[in-house]
This record gives C-alpha cells, sequence and structure tokens, in this order.
C-alpha cells in the first residue's frame, strides 16, 4: 500500500467511525482562497494533487466502484493524470460534471455525506443538498474535519507577524476605505459586513503578511460597520506594535479564536454577506444568531480591482524591473540550453535568482511553470523531482512566472524555441496563431459595459480557423502586490460557471492577456501579457471606449513566428512593442557585464 493510498483508507476508516457514507475534500481554506496555507492542503495531502483548483469526494465503502473521484477542470486534465492514483480516483472534468452532479449519480441511496462548512460556500453546499435528498440522503456538517484526524504530522497556520503596507503603495489610506464601505452600507441600510477574503481584508486595512505561500497576505477576518468602526480578528502573536499604531483606535483587535463570538454579538443586526468569498458556516453562525442575513457582493471588491494612479505607477515600475530580470533570464537561456544541460528547474531557479537579483523580490507570485517539451502541454505545470525534464535542443520550452514586488504583482509567459535548428512548420503555425489572438486583444477597442466574455473570441479566432482550441481562460484579472488571481473581471468563454466574464471592464483594471495552444504529448504554446484597461479617445465616437494599455515589456520569441501569417497591422504592432521593450529594458542591460544581454536585446527587438 503506497503513502496516498494508506491516507485514503486511514481516512475510509475514520469516516466509518463518524458513521459517515462519504466525505468531499476541496483544496479551500476558511476564507475560499484560490492559493491556501500548508495547514489547509488537505488535498495534496490526501491525493497528491498539486494543483490550485480541485475537489476530491471520497466514499467510505472502497468496493463502490467509483468509490472516490477527483474533479478539475481543463487546466488540470493532464496534470491530475500523473499526480493522482488513477485506481483509487476516477478523473472526472469540470463543468462537465460538478460534486453535486457526482454524488447525485454515485452515492448510495441515504448516504449521509460529510463536509468541513468552513471549506464550501453555502450555494455549494444547497446544491449538494438537494443532489443528494433526491436520493434519500443528506449533507452533514462535521465538527472538526475528518481529514485532520488522521494528518498526524499537519502544519499549524502561520504565526508570522501582519505587515503594514504603507500608503505611498495604496495609494489610499485605510481609513478612507473603511470610510466608503461605511458610507456603502449606510447606503443600503445594513448595520455591517463580513470581510472574509484574505485579499479583501489586506486591501481595505493596507496590510500584508506571509501567511500563504506567493500571496502576501495575513490570516485574520474583519467586520466592518456602517458606524465607521471595524474588528479585525487575528491571532495575537501576528499583532505589533506597529500594526496597533497603522490601524487606530476605530479598528480593535480581537482574537481570531473570537471569531464566531463575533458572529454571534450581531443578533438582530441586517449584515451583508458574500456568497462567493465566505463560506457556509458564517452563514449559519448568523443564522443561529439571529442576524438578517443580506447577500452583498464584497463592497472592498470593485473598489480594489480598479487601481488608482499610484498602484498603476508602481505596477509600471515594477514591470520594468522585472522585465529586466526576464530578459536577462532569456538570454542566459538562449546562450545554455541548446548545450543540452538546462533542466525545468534549473531553469526556473535561474529565473528566480535573475529577479532576485533586479531588487526588491518579496516572493514569486505562483509557482513557477516550467515546462520542457511535452509538459509545457501541462497548462499548470508544476515541475517535481519525478518529472524534471532537460531543455533538449530542437525543441519547445514553456515559462510562466512571476514576482511579488511591493509595487506590484506580475505575470508573464513566454514560449522559447530550443535551437540550434529552425523551428518545424507546425510549430511556427501554432505560435503564429497565438500571436496573433494575443495581439488583436491587445489592440482592442470596445465600449463601456462590454465584458470580458464578448472580448473572448478575439484572442481564439485565429486559432478556430485552424480548427484550434486551449482549454482555459484568456485573461485573469491581477491584485497590487496581493493575489496573482484577483476578481472580478476576467476574459473567458461565458457560461460553465466562471465568475467573472460578465463584469464590465472599467478603466484601472489589471488583467492578463494569455492565449495558448496546447498538444498533448508533444509540447504547450502561451504567450502572457499584463494589459490595463485605459480610456481612449475616438475622433466622433458616441459614447466612452476603453482599450489596454501593454505592462509587460519582454520579448517575444520572434523565431517562432511565421511572419507570412502576420497582417500588416500585426507586424505593425510586434514591432511597435519591441521598440518599447528596448526602450524600457535596454536601459537596464547597461552596467558591467551586460553587453552581451543588451546586444541580445537589441537582436530581438529589430523590426520584423
Amino acid at each position: 500500500m503506497n503513502t496516498h493510498e494508506a491516507r485514503l483508507d486511514a481516512l475510509r476508516k475514520e469516516l466509518k467511525a463518524r458513521g459517515l457514507d462519504g466525505f468531499v475534500i476541496p483544496i479551500s481554506d476558511e476564507h475560499m482562497s484560490e492559493y491556501v496555507g500548508g495547514y489547509a492542503q488537505r488535498l495534496a495531502w490526501l491525493t497528491g494533487f498539486g494543483g490550485s483548483a480541485g475537489t476530491a469526494i471520497v466514499l467510505t465503502d472502497a468496493a463502490l466502484s467509483p468509490a472516490a473521484a477527483m474533479l478539475v477542470d481543463g487546466r488540470y486534465t493532464l496534470q491530475v493524470r500523473d499526480q493522482v492514483d488513477g485506481r483509487l480516483y476516477a478523473y472526472e472534468n469540470v463543468p462537465a460534471t460538478s460534486v453535486a452532479a457526482w454524488l447525485g449519480a454515485h452515492a448510495p441511496a441515504g448516504a449521509r455525506i460529510g463536509y468541513d462548512a468552513w471549506l464550501h460556500g453555502s450555494k455549494w453546499a444547497q446544491g449538494v443538498e438537494q443532489a443528494l435528498a433526491a436520493r434519500g440522503g443528506a449533507l452533514v456538517a462535521v465538527e472538526g474535519n475528518p481529514v485532520d484526524t488522521v494528518w498526524q504530522d499537519r502544519p499549524a497556520p502561520s504565526d508570522a507577524p501582519a505587515l503594514v503596507h504603507p500608503d505611498r503603495f495604496t495609494g489610499e489610506a485605510s481609513e478612507a476605505k473603511r470610510a466608503a464601505v461605511s458610507e456603502w452600507l449606510g447606503a443600503k441600510g445594513l448595520d455591517a459586513t463580513v470581510v472574509t477574503a484574505l485579499d479583501s481584508i489586506a486591501w481595505l486595512l493596507n496590510i500584508r503578511g506571509t501567511d500563504v505561500e506567493r500571496t502576501p497576505v495575513a490570516l485574520s477576518y474583519v467586520i466592518a460597520r456602517a458606524d465607521g468602526t471595524a474588528d479585525v480578528f487575528i491571532a495575537p502573536e501576528k499583532v505589533t506594535d506597529e500594526l496597533k499604531r497603522h490601524l487606530g483606535n476605530a479598528v480593535t483587535i480581537r482574537d481570531r479564536a473570537a471569531f464566531v463570538a463575533g458572529l454571534r454579538e450581531l443578533a438582530g443586526k441586517r449584515v451583508a454577506v458574500d456568497p462567493e468569498r465566505a463560506v457556509s458556516a458564517i452563514f449559519e453562525e448568523l443564522r443561529k444568531a439571529g442576524a438578517t442575513l443580506v447577500e452583498e457582493r464584497d463592497p472592498t471588491v470593485l473598489p480594489k480591482a480598479v487601481k488608482n494612479p499610484v498602484e498603476q505607477a508602481g505596477h509600471r515600475a515594477a514591470q520594468a524591473r522585472d522585465g529586466a530580470a526576464v530578459t536577462r533570464f532569456l538570454h542566459w537561456l538562449s546562450v545554455e540550453a541548446p548545450k543540452g544541460e538546462v533542466t525545468e528547474m534549473s531553469a526556473a531557479d535561474k529565473l528566480q535568482l535573475c529577479r532576485q537579483e533586479a531588487g526588491d523580490l518579496r516572493d514569486l507570485s505562483f509557482d513557477t511553470i516550467s515546462g520542457a517539451g511535452p509538459n509545457g502541454a501541462v497548462v499548470h505545470y508544476r515541475v517535481s523531482d519525478e518529472t524534471n525534464r532537460t531543455l533538449e535542443p530542437n525543441s519547445v520550452y514553456l515559462v510562466d512566472s512571476g514576482g511579488q514586488y511591493p509595487d506590484g504583482t506580475t505575470d508573464i509567459t513566454r514560449t522559447v524555441w530550443v535551437g540550434p535548428d529552425a523551428p518545424f512548420a507546425e510549430v511556427k503555425d501554432r505560435f503564429t496563431r497565438v500571436l496573433k489572438g494575443h495581439i488583436a486583444l491587445a489592440l482592442a477597442v470596445f465600449p463601456r459595459g462590454t465584458a470580458g466574455s464578448q472580448l473572448d473570441v478575439l484572442a481564439r479566432h485565429a486559432l478556430w480557423q485552424a480548427g484550434l482550441d486551449y482549454a482555459h481562460g484568456t485573461g485573469h484579472g491581477v491584485g497590487s502586490f496581493l493575489s496573482v488571481h484577483e476578481g472580478p473581471q476576467r476574459i473567458a468563454k461565458s457560461g460553465g460557471g466562471q465568475a467573472g466574464t460578465e463584469q464590465a471592464l472599467l478603466p484601472g483594471m489589471f488583467l492578463s492577456n494569455e492565449p495558448g495552444y496546447y498538444k498533448t504529448g508533444e509540447y504547450g504554446i502561451r504567450i502572457e501579457n499584463l494589459i490595463l484597461v485605459e480610456p481612449r479617445a475616438i475622433a466622433g465616437a458616441e459614447g466612452e471606449f476603453y482599450g489596454f494599455e501593454t505592462l509587460t515589456h519582454v520579448p517575444i520569441e520572434r523565431r517562432l513566428v511565421d511572419v507570412a501569417l502576420l497582417s500588416e497591422g500585426e507586424i505593425a504592432w510586434w514591432n511597435a512593442y519591441h521598440a518599447r521593450v528596448l526602450e524600457i529594458v535596454g536601459p537596464q542591460l547597461s552596467g558591467p557585464g551586460s553587453a552581451a544581454a543588451l546586444a541580445w536585446l537589441e537582436a530581438q527587438c529589430a523590426p520584423l
């Protein structure tokens, strides 16, 4: 019995002892976070799956077929097969199925299926309850997560101190942000709102932390009131004198362990709760307390997404440093990779070193996706000792990475041809079609009120013409020294249960522009820059129109471009983009020992 089989067996024994017929294990924490701290990595511990989105369903009776399932979306269809034992779990695709649909089809009649109400949303729970009720079963909120019971060496939550994020980076004081929330509550006739998303709390209070790898947040909750006061619930060991001074008298600091008591104090109050960001347990505690629940989107979400001029300027500065770091890496790669000795791991390490040498790097913004050859076709591939490949000469290498800097969060993907021979025709064709989609989105001009779903087709059109597509969104929001994936905006196909596709794009929003193509077992292609929604002046325009400013400045692999497939306008975009890259990055490569990198950059940025 291997490690994950033994863990699954131990969990089944625990479920049986509790009288449960099954249990649902998501990637989540008490804040519905995408990326979670080590203490909350229950799914990875149980199954071996290392992605950022997925859910396991375990039925207690191992004799059932299937007795367990792993549900992932299109980003992870290959990765899940590499990491999760198919003898133990059936692979299921989202949105083709869901937890509710799977249990509705496979749970035993009358089954009692457990769930941790601190890890799931209330609407999710309602949907699963209905599916189980149709089979005479029930969804049961557990007291204490059964995975935690059998996970004997589970790490404790981080006790690192919360950090004050200065106004010179935020552009707005916390007092002003809290006043805006107070005004919002008053306008809606509400007494309070519960803010649970860690990035929302970080933005509202102008604090950051190191409690979650790759996302600079501090584990905490906030209850904000219409009178302008607020309570922050945070572990005492995380509170410093600087934090106390920063928060001031209007914010009461309370122990994180007192959060449930704080919810119960809202008895008789009208309380706003965000069903997309607050777990089911919070709704249940407020109901039991006698509060009136009003479902509203977290009032910090949209202001956080619309970056102010200080945040925009900070991001440009971070992008300039990051662009120089990635350019140095790509130059190094052009020299070393053709020798056949660079691996996915050594490349990722070198890229991180380049970022560290550029200055002010606080963390990566996510684990670097360093995919050589067939591993590049795994959309959210994560290199390990077992999967580490050499970048072979005459192959494709995809690297998707980013940095967390105090003035901005970066995210960039480049696809590289590892020489020395010329790329083969199919790869050039696919790369150029991805490039055409990237350029079409970069050049988009659209009226006020346009949602991301209405722009997504621009990035796919050239691929669709060749009968090709990709199974992920085209663009996600990005935070300001916060989450690399930030809502509510995104660019993707509509439907499929994906939030944000119908959010109107507004000036000040950061997004990614990242179409791709993936040939299973052979290679992957993605070109990603970050973009900023900005007003666009058009002579004679009837109404407000917007466009995008491209924020990322790193050369794109010119050897993979089939110029014959590009229009004059697309070539003009390429030339203008690379002239700007040279303008921004070139001066940063002028120091001692940089002559070769600068010469390489100049060659990469020469007009097509």
